[in-house]
């Protein structure tokens, strides 16, 4: 089984910081086999498509252009974790933010990635 729960969201003024997790769990994602999954942050806001934020798979890591050189994903194995370090926060970053999974290496392709977690809501205020 797989399962994926997203934590950290919250409200925070433009220029701060959050710290979004990817929890995985279940049997499949063991400490050895969790650096074999590409693992992906996507966001949505109302009314927008989703789209792609970030990713890694073992020390390759991709990063949309919108969030280049503010955003960073790291990867915890022995907690099977996945972390999106949010710095200097705009209002447009507000949305919800869902990790994704998959066999693979890193995508921008959210069709590409069959498992997701419920997401977890980023406001960011002015």
């Amino acid at each position: 089984q797989v399962q994926l729960v997203e934590s950290g969201g919250g409200l925070v003024q433009a220029g701060g910081s959050l710290r979004l997790s990817c929890a995985a769990s279940g049997r499949t994602f063991s400490v050895y086999a969790f650096s074999a999954y590409a693992m992906a942050w996507f966001r949505q806001a109302p009314g927008k498509e989703r789209e792609f934020v970030a990713a890694s798979r073992g020390g390759a890591t991709l990063h949309a252009d919108s969030v280049k050189d503010r955003f960073s994903i790291s990867r915890d194995s022995a907690k099977k974790t996945m972390y999106l370090q949010m710095n200097n926060l705009k209002p447009e970053d507000t949305a919800v933010y869902y990790c994704a999974v998959r066999l693979g290496g890193v995508s921008r392709n959210m069709n590409e990635y069959p498992y997701w977690g419920q997401g977890t809501q980023v406001t960011v205020s002015s």
